[in-house]
């Protein structure tokens, strides 16, 4: 057996639940769980071809581990990085332990992270990302690994791994992250962002034209610069693709139209070196909901606790008993996040899409190989992409470990709001998007594929 091969199976033998961590391992795909071998997953083409052979193949897992950090830590404990396998090879391990597919990768080329004196518009950085954990990959450079499971001895969850430490490789903090992940475009918390800039040919940002942090509620127009884009967006033009000169007036040279449906990105930079030849556009509309999903989720959490514990104290103080459901600021804080939450979740601000989106094959069968259907079929990772991002408008997010993670009196608020939209119950005009028949259906998913609604 190979000794990649034997590094799964100490992880699945220590981690509960994780024989789904085992991907390719011969016989060992066969049990139950796991996937049979991967296949090479091919690059799209005009973007709305039927899935291939090859591509209806998952890269990944079906469930991935409930928590990718932890099976991590452990994979790398027990020699996933030990030999002299390739960086790419090695980058391929530490993905299928995490259960991240490759084909969720997306490319960043302007000097916007931890990396940044190796990241140029011909050498960008690879993300990969599935709904748990985030990682991060420059050729030549570290891995950075980055979840939402805050850990109590450094207060977040970055971190970086040197692959060329091979035996002695492990998850290393590395508070420079905070340095960007940590302020105001995080409200001053640790939290993840995607940002659109205006690049020069180095990948430096041009500051005097200003950037935006990038959600499901940033016009398409605005999204993208400094990140390569493949896929289509019709007349709808965005920033991607391209590189800017700075005017004399201050403004910029960047015209939208100029890198807008494009999918090859072999004239811009080798794309060999990289584990995909694509950063797929539906990738990445997925990761910045994601993102801004995970950031209402843990400093959500975060608020709700340290004001718990302040109100706790307060009332030990005067000799009263501490009633976490009684009126006063506790509640209020534990009302304001849970509001922020559910709209989110119900995507209460996306931006409509004025012409549809399509990307690649390999990505959505990715994205949606472990989704949970109701009875008819439908699951909240069906994807629309002509008018909206998905079919039924409540975020697959609820299933996330985050969600799970969050302190039972700010979990409990949610779920009782995110009720009472769906049913009618709490009238807004946040919710006016949501018709009833698409609140039932979400309704009936929720209540087939949860043991809380």
């Amino acid at each position: 057996m190979k000794s990649f091969d034997k590094v799964l199976l100490i992880v699945a033998s220590a981690v509960a639940g994780a024989a789904a961590l085992i991907v390719g391992c011969g016989e060992q795909a066969q049990r139950e769980h796991l996937m049979p071998p991967a296949q090479p997953e091919q690059a799209p083409t005009d973007g709305q071809s039927t899935p291939s052979k090859a591509a209806m193949q998952p890269a990944h897992l079906i469930r991935p581990p409930s928590d990718p950090r932890a099976a991590l830590e452990l994979a790398l404990g027990a020699g996933l990085l030990a030999d002299g396998a390739s960086d790419n090879d090695k980058l391929r391990r530490v993905l299928r332990v995490a259960g991240v597919a490759e084909a969720s990768q997306v490319l960043v080329f302007s000097k916007t992270s931890l990396q940044a004196e190796l990241i140029t518009p011909t050498h960008p950085r690879a993300i990969y990302f599935n709904d748990d954990c985030y990682i991060g990959y420059v050729p030549g450079g570290l891995i950075e690994y980055g979840d939402a499971d805050a850990d109590p001895a450094v207060g977040s969850g970055f971190f970086a791994l040197d692959l060329q430490q091979r035996a002695r490789a492990t998850l290393a903090v590395d508070t420079d992250c905070m340095s960007c992940h940590s302020g105001s475009r995080t409200d001053y918390r640790p939290g993840f962002l995607v940002r659109s800039v205006f690049p020069d040919h180095e990948g430096f940002p041009i500051t005097s034209a200003g950037s935006t942090v990038v959600g499901h509620d940033t016009p398409i127009e605005k999204r993208w610069g400094g990140w390569y884009v493949t896929g289509l967006s019709g007349k709808t033009h965005h920033r991607g693709n391209q590189t800017a000169d700075e005017l004399p007036s201050g403004d910029t040279d960047l015209d939208p139209a100029r890198g807008s449906n494009i999918t090859d990105l072999s004239p811009y930079f080798n794309t060999a070196r990289y584990l995909q030849p694509t950063s797929d556009i539906v990738a990445l509309m997925v990761l910045e909901h994601q993102v801004q999903m995970h950031n209402l989720l843990t400093q959500g959490s975060s608020v709700v606790h340290e004001q718990a514990e302040r109100s706790r104290s307060l009332a030990k103080h005067l000799g009263e008993p501490f009633d976490p459901t009684a009126p006063g600021t506790l509640q209020r804080v534990i009302d304001s996040n849970a509001e922020k939450i559910v709209r989110h979740l119900l995507y209460a601000d996306e931006v409509a899409l004025a012409e549809p989106v399509a990307g690649g094959d390999a990505y959505q069968h990715a994205f949606r190989a472990n989704r949970r259907e109701d009875a008819r079929g439908r699951s909240l990772k069906d994807f629309d992409l002509q008018t909206r991002m998905f079919r039924y408008r409540c975020s697959y997010m609820v299933y996330s470990r985050a969600f799970g993670l969050m302190p039972d009196l700010l979990k409990g608020a949610v779920i009782t709001r995110l009720r009472a939209v769906l049913t009618g119950e709490h009238a807004d005009a946040a919710y006016t998007h949501l018709g009833k028949s698409e609140r039932r259906a979400i309704s009936a998913i929720l209540s087939e594929t949860t043991d809380w609604y």
